[in-house]
């Protein structure tokens, strides 16, 4: 065929394309009114998982799985925000890695608000004032997000989704790289770029930020300062991205929590959150543990905290895989009633398959 008519059988495709989305769009608004009448949650992560997973089995290509869920992310936030308009709450300012965590999850048609920290995001969640919150909780170099932990120690917030992210760090200035004396960025990312740093940059002043948006800010007003920062922050602040993907380890990857009020469904692929305080005696850790042993429960993160209550008291994070609600899950969690002072269920969401 000629180059014409290819386009035109292209252009043909297109406009049935947007029929059926529009088609679909139609039952969405339904769906949001019987959702509306009945107070059900309008985002429902099994459901997601569900229909992403059966359209990569009858994906017979050339189109890509990784496209294909980028696609239907987008025909699904405009599907969320048919339903009711989201507000999801991040740790900002714009550009963050929290930004650009939440957009994948929730793609460019929900409103998005930055939150000054962590703190702030559960709380905008606990009080209903947003629907949802993005927060980091571990990365694959530097560990857990002990901010994120801390807070649900307290928190009525529950993890009803998670997503794992490849993050690429960038080194930007506006001022030549021999001038540099100063850099800014979040703890997390000076620890994640540590050796390359010392190779390129040792004689330079490290300053830590509460984000590395605001690193970029003060690097584009500041002479002689860098950041580094996402790409999306050197756009924002139209900054020179003199270095790309700086990051020690070349598969880097966040892990993010999305927090809401909502209980969870069981996927048959899920992932279960909890925290407990021991008893003050010799082996109890242990004694904590053996349950999953004994029911074959594979743990995926187990962390500790100081309570903040009193001195030398732990709080104990586990991940493991399966739902709350699984028999064998129910009965691991019962045999910890003697062994733990409390013990509380953080959520049952989702497990995540795929990176972005």
């Amino acid at each position: 065929m000629e180059l014409d008519e290819l386009r035109n059988n292209i252009d043909r495709v297109d406009r049935e394309i947007l029929k059926l989305i529009n088609e679909r769009y139609q039952y969405v608004i339904e769906v949001g009114k019987w959702k509306k009448n009945r107070d059900h949650a309008f985002y429902v992560p099994e459901r997601e998982k569900s229909l992403l997973e059966n359209l990569e089995k009858v994906n017979l290509g050339p189109l890509k799985n990784e496209s294909l869920r980028a696609i239907y992310r987008e025909i699904m936030s405009g599907a969320l925000a048919l339903e009711n308009p989201l507000k999801i709450a991040y740790l900002g300012p714009p550009a963050t890695f929290s930004h650009i965590a939440a957009i994948a999850k929730f793609g460019h048609s929900v409103e998005y608000v930055p939150r000054s920290s962590i703190a702030d995001v559960f709380m905008d969640v606990e009080s209903g004032r947003f629907n949802y919150g993005c927060v980091p909780i571990e990365n694959s170099t530097e560990g857990a997000v002990n901010h994120t932990l801390d807070m649900f120690t307290d928190s009525s917030a529950k993890i009803c989704s998670e997503m794992n992210m490849r993050i690429h760090h960038n080194f930007m200035s506006n001022t030549e790289f021999n001038k540099i004396k100063r850099v800014y960025s979040h703890a997390q990312i000076l620890g994640q770029c540590r050796r390359w740093i010392q190779e390129h940059i040792p004689s330079a002043e490290l300053v830590e930020m509460s984000s590395s948006t605001k690193s970029a800010e003060l690097a584009a007003r500041e002479e002689g300062s860098a950041a580094i920062a996402s790409s999306l922050a050197a756009e924002i602040y139209k900054l020179k991205i003199i270095y790309e993907n700086i990051e020690d380890t070349p598969d880097n990857t966040t892990r993010f929590l999305v927090i809401s009020r909502q209980e969870t469904k069981p996927t048959g692929d899920d992932k279960t959150s909890i925290c407990f305080v021991i008893k003050d005696r010799v082996g109890v850790l242990y004694d904590c543990l053996l349950p999953f042993k004994n029911e074959n429960i594979t743990l995926t993160m187990i962390e500790s905290r100081p309570s903040k209550r009193r001195n030398w008291e732990y709080i104990f994070f586990l991940d493991f895989l399966g739902h709350a609600s699984d028999e064998k899950i129910r009965q691991a969690i019962a045999s910890l009633d003697g062994q733990v002072q409390s013990l509380r269920v953080l959520g049952s969401y989702p497990r995540c398959s795929a990176t972005v």
